[in-house]
């Protein structure tokens, strides 16, 4: 469903662009400079052509960037992908010329495939400087396309567009979900791995998970050594119990590559999770390095949920104030563990555990 949404931005992105190019060319034609349009040009036709072709191109190209080459090439340099995605539409561009030239050549000259006419109306079709010129800026509008997809997924889905809009410029108070997942005995797998073989295990596990976290909805907010901090807009992580539903499918993206852990480590990585939820002031932190921060005793008493998983020997621990708003919505059956003190806090945090 994310996916599915970041690819309508894409195609309604690459068709603005060609409306914009459309505007470009016939202004251009209309110049001073310039010596007008041909028998064949029109704004209309144009502004259609170009319509119909960035919405396939759109369409297309954000199914290959979006489904295959963030998914495929995820662990590649930012630069091998933008430069293998422009030099794959250049060379589909250079098909789809010589395909189309061929069929207009034998439409306009009359005469069969292989005929002298044919030939030159076909190196004069490819010759048009249009196409060249239409290569060159959609080569640009892929480029800049993927480098935007790898910048979101760095800062983290939707934090870009915050940093644009400047949504945290200003300090804002927002109810958000929480969940602290670490891996479990990564003291000693370190020691068993060793510093490479561990750090490549880290890479593997939080790749893996990725993908439920997005499609849950969940926001990566921080990696921190073993651990990963998952944030929820209020709303987004009790609907459809996201924030739960992400735990399972972060346990079951583990359990399908376990071959391959067992294979490359010698071990399937177990991890432990906290989910809390409650108020937190979220803004625009440093000038070299901005970052988006939350702030408040929810990430505290989070982080201190997680721990208490080693205490009751469980993999997942809920607050009780977190699945109250998921009540008749997780569909999932808990047992409560009690009223407990955790270490730096006064009041004491119900918490439950699945059965």
């Amino acid at each position: 469903m994310i996916k599915l949404k970041r690819l309508w931005i894409l195609i309604v992105a690459w068709m603005t662009i060609g409306v914009i190019v459309t505007a470009y060319d016939h202004f251009l034609l209309e110049s001073r400079f310039a010596n007008g349009g041909s028998d064949w040009y029109g704004l209309t036709s144009s502004l259609v052509f170009n319509l119909v072709a960035s919405f396939i191109g759109g369409a297309l190209g954000g199914i290959f960037l979006l489904f295959y080459v963030n998914d495929k090439w995820r662990d590649r340099p930012y630069g091998f992908n933008i430069m293998a995605v422009t030099i794959s539409f250049i060379v589909i561009f250079s098909f789809i010329t010589v395909l189309t030239g061929m069929l207009t050549a034998r439409f306009i000259s009359g005469h069969p495939f292989g005929s002298i006419e044919f030939k030159a109306e076909l190196i004069a079709s490819i010759q048009d400087p249009l196409h060249l010129k239409n290569m060159i800026i959609w080569s640009i509008v892929v480029a800049l396309s993927q480098f935007v997809i790898m910048v979101n997924d760095k800062f983290g889905q939707g934090v870009l567009l915050h940093f644009l809009t400047g949504r945290y410029h200003q300090p804002r108070t927002e109810e958000r979900v929480f969940m602290f997942a670490d891996i479990k005995g990564s003291t000693g797998i370190a020691e068993q791995l060793g510093n490479e073989q561990y750090h490549n295990l880290l890479k593997d596990f939080f790749s893996d998970i990725t993908n439920a976290i997005i499609e849950n909805k969940g926001e990566v907010y921080q990696y921190v050594g073993d651990e990963v901090v998952v944030s929820w807009p209020k709303q987004d992580g009790i609907q459809d119990a996201n924030c739960l539903r992400c735990y399972v499918d972060m346990l079951a993206s583990i359990d399908e590559k376990k071959d391959k852990y067992l294979l490359r480590y010698g071990l399937v990585p177990e991890f432990k999770a906290g989910l809390h939820y409650g108020e937190v002031m979220a803004g625009e932190v440093g000038v070299i390095k901005r970052d988006l921060t939350f702030s408040g005793d929810v990430l505290n008493t989070t982080s201190r949920i997680q721990e208490a998983c080693k205490n009751y020997e469980v993999n997942l621990l809920a607050s009780d104030q977190l699945l109250e708003q998921l009540r008749d919505k997780a569909g999932y059956a808990f047992r409560h563990i009690g009223d407990i003190n955790l270490r730096g806090k006064s009041q004491l945090v119900g918490l439950s555990t699945f059965i």
